[in-house]
């Protein structure tokens, strides 16, 4: 049975990867401060709290529980927030993981899962967009998560040994098809979350930020892939690095945009709510599109989705949601 430590595996995107270890038998050890993350959503495994800017912290687990791998989501994620705060994200999403892969290197682990974003490509001149665009980050999530991707690039250059694939994830959504867990964040910024909120009374309104974009329809277009497809990409890629396989980026999405407007059109269908959308100025750090070309990952670890459907999407969201609002 091999040992996986998840670094923020308790949040989202983190535990539904947890939940799919631990169905395929891996050990699991989530380490995980619960800023964002909580205890609940963690379905296998044991969780340990602490903050990976401890390094003490860090050493201890690795010490104990010796992992074969490390899976790392622990990062900050709000765009908007970024361009607020970047000194925030430059120590989370950076200076963090950089005090991580110091003592991965000092315990002498060698395979890392890191999540990345489709946000290091900033404003691409073609889409959809490929592993070999151009890195252009706009806003300094994407900067942040570009400058471990850089970190991880030079240890592995350095150390022959280490071996580690990025996943650039586009747009995650939908929730676990069982309704045990999904998105629970306190203030979530995330489009069909916020719609699903708004339909579910929560928020009087959704606001739509820009509508004069170079888009059929003036609003952002999104490559929205399921949650449950984006942890099929991690396990596929963990049994590449334990199978020795070579260090690699792969973006991690359908290949496919819906607009916001399309997205809200579909949210209302399903939810049967015609929730109040008004219009907003654009958000500063928002591309106008953003469609992932994900043959690689297709190609070379053989993923194949399962959930490439936006209304599934949504309605996985929408069970989840009336759950956790106790209206199911």
């Amino acid at each position: 049975m091999k040992k996986i430590l998840v670094t923020g595996g308790a949040g989202y995107i983190g535990s539904h990867v947890v939940k799919a270890l631990g169905e395929q038998g891996y050990e699991v050890l989530v380490f995980d401060n619960l800023s964002t993350g909580n205890e609940w959503a963690v379905l296998y495994g044991r969780l340990v709290k602490g903050e990976l800017a401890d390094r003490e912290a860090i050493d201890r687990v690795l010490t104990e529980f010796n992992p074969d791998a490390v899976i790392h989501f622990a990062a900050s994620i709000v765009v908007s927030e970024s361009v607020a705060e970047p000194l925030k994200y430059y120590r989370n999403n950076t200076a963090i993981a950089l005090n991580l892969l110091e003592a991965l290197q000092a315990h002498g682990i060698s395979r890392f899962i890191f999540s990345s974003t489709a946000a290091v490509y900033g404003i691409p001149q073609v889409i959809p967009v490929t592993e070999q665009t151009p890195l252009a980050p706009i806003n300094p999530y994407g900067t942040s998560k570009m400058m471990t991707e850089l970190l991880l690039r030079d240890l592995a250059e350095a150390d022959r040994s280490f071996r580690y694939v990025a996943l650039r994830y586009f747009n995650v959504a939908g929730a676990d098809a069982g309704n045990r867990i999904g998105q629970a964040y306190k203030n979530p910024t995330h489009l069909i979350t916020r719609a699903l909120k708004t339909a579910s009374g929560t928020y009087p309104e959704l606001q739509v930020f820009g509508t004069d974009y170079a888009t059929p329809d003036g609003t952002c277009i999104r490559d929205f892939i399921h949650v449950d497809d984006l942890a099929s990409a991690h396990l596929l890629a963990l049994e590449h690095l334990l199978a020795e396989g070579e260090s690699a980026l792969f973006n991690c999405g359908y290949g496919r945009g819906y607009s916001v407007r399309e997205v809200l059109a579909a949210a209302k269908k399903i939810t049967g709510v015609d929730f109040t959308v008004t219009e907003a100025e654009r958000r500063e750090g928002d591309p106008p599109a953003l469609v992932a070309d994900s043959s690689l990952l297709q190609s070379t670890l053989g993923w194949r989705p399962r959930f490439d459907d936006l209304e599934y999407i949504i309605r996985t969201s929408w069970a989840w949601e009336q759950k956790i609002t106790g209206r199911s």
